[in-house]
């Protein structure tokens, strides 16, 4: 049987211009495995369609003849194919709305699903992300957009310096830059009414390292929780005034009784109150990195903002980069998603109302939801790299067997959300999502 498989391109917007398998990978596929590759056309896809077809693949609008489809984001539902294998991000494990008719569609034409997110070893560490390129772009962003209220505000400041990420040409330039202010800051100094400027980090995964690695070109101390708190109690400026804080989950809550337990309250978040507004009024910035799902605590509330703006007609928190986007979630004020090209907008608590932009006044907020596309090509291949280790498997299971018959590895079997329309028993819960 001939082993074909098939990309399709991206259409969610017109700032996708990822792909989940580049072209030298195409070409390392059909030349050890003899797997063919059939992609259609795209006009902005961040590796040409002749890139591709001096790798050896067939560059056309039908992908009818691949057994299995590749894809990065969510497929329209109406393009999904009896019977056939498709493999991307579904945002559907948490059951977002937005994406049932979707799930719904390939329930009912028996289609066979690998989720990318699911994608896990045994010790349920993710394998194939995109993350570390969504942190690096976000904080970017977020040092962007702080420079620009600080701008508002009539103050001026290193961050200025600061482009958003896509326009870098590389993420080598992009640090250079994040360098040269921090170099500036080691020279200079920093404005007196900044400091201390602290950046807090919700979250240690690959997001949050990701935007680390771009927060740690510029100078700065690392404290923990405990220690902020002592440090701006006893503040005074030594020249070196930026502060980095990461907060794990006994940092944003305490059990309603006896102790903390991680396990346990991964297991009885309800067993869990939110704690992590102690730590708000001291943070300058907030980034965003954390998983979460409505059973655990938001970080941020509206009443909290409502009242702290009582209290300080500036507060001191001016920016969230809310890298994490999930809409009225743990950051209660991301009501939407942004783009690259309109990545803020700003809350102002009073009148619980949000403009589009940088404001001077009120809580500037960067949500924009596939920061990985302002790096399509680094985060391309990065991410095809571990892929493309997966792809014979898949196209050698025959997805006509029964689940237990496939002979996948364990990682893409753990992804195997749907298997010919039927939930596998670990998602069993999603039905109740197409009912």
């Amino acid at each position: 049987m001939e082993k074909i498989i098939g990309i399709r391109r991206e259409d969610k917007n017109e700032w996708e211009r990822r792909v989940p398998l580049v072209p030298d990978d195409v070409r390392w596929l059909r030349e050890k495995h003899g797997i063919r590759t059939l992609i259609q056309p795209s006009a902005i896809r961040i590796f040409a369609d002749e890139e591709y077809r001096r790798a050896g693949a067939e560059v056309g609008e039908d992908l009818g003849r691949a057994g299995t489809v590749f894809a990065v984001k969510e497929i329209p539902e109406t393009l999904f194919q009896e019977g056939k294998t498709y493999v991307f991000f579904s945002h559907t494990i948490k059951g977002q709305h937005h994406n049932l008719p979707m799930l719904k569609a390939m329930v009912e034409r028996r289609c066979s699903l690998v989720d990318y997110e699911r994608v896990l070893d045994e010790k349920n560490r993710r394998l194939i992300f995109f993350g570390r390129y969504a942190g690096l772009a976000g904080m970017l962003d977020t040092l962007h957009g702080y420079g620009v209220k600080l701008e508002t505000r009539g103050i001026a400041n290193p961050f200025s310096a600061i482009r958003q990420a896509y326009q870098y040409a590389s993420l080598e330039e992009a640090k250079a830059a994040v360098e040269a202010v921090g170099a500036a800051i080691d020279a200079e100094g920093f404005p007196e009414e900044l400091c201390p400027l602290v950046v807090g980090f919700a979250g240690y995964g690959n997001v949050s390292r990701g935007a680390q690695e771009i927060f740690d070109l510029l100078p700065h101390k690392i404290l923990s929780a405990e220690a902020l708190v002592e440090m701006i109690d006893n503040f005074s400026s030594d020249n070196l005034n930026l502060v980095k804080v990461v907060f794990s989950e006994d940092d944003m809550v305490r059990p309603r009784q006896g102790r903390f337990e991680l396990q346990d309250y991964y297991a009885h978040p309800e067993k869990y109150e939110g704690k992590f507004e102690d730590y708000l009024p001291l943070l300058s910035i907030l980034v965003n990195c954390i998983y979460w799902t409505d059973k655990y605590p938001r970080l941020v509330t509206k009443e909290y903002l409502r009242n702290r703006t009582i209290l300080e007609s500036t507060p001191r928190l001016q920016v969230i980069g809310d890298i994490s986007c999930d809409i009225d979630g743990s950051i209660e004020i991301t009501h939407k998603a942004t783009k690259p090209d309109n990545p803020f907008y700003t809350y102002f608590a009073g009148e619980d109302r949000s403009v589009d932009g940088v404001q001077a006044l009120g809580t500037t907020v960067m949500a924009v939801d596939n920061l990985p596309c302002e790096f399509p090509r680094e985060s391309s291949n990065e991410f095809s790299a571990v892929l493309r280790g997966f792809v014979p498997a898949l196209v050698a299971a025959d997805f006509d067997r029964p689940t237990a018959a496939l002979g996948l590895p364990y990682p893409i079997q753990k992804a195997l959300l749907l298997h010919r329309g039927a939930f596998a028993p670990e998602y069993e819960y999603m039905r109740n999502f197409v009912k």
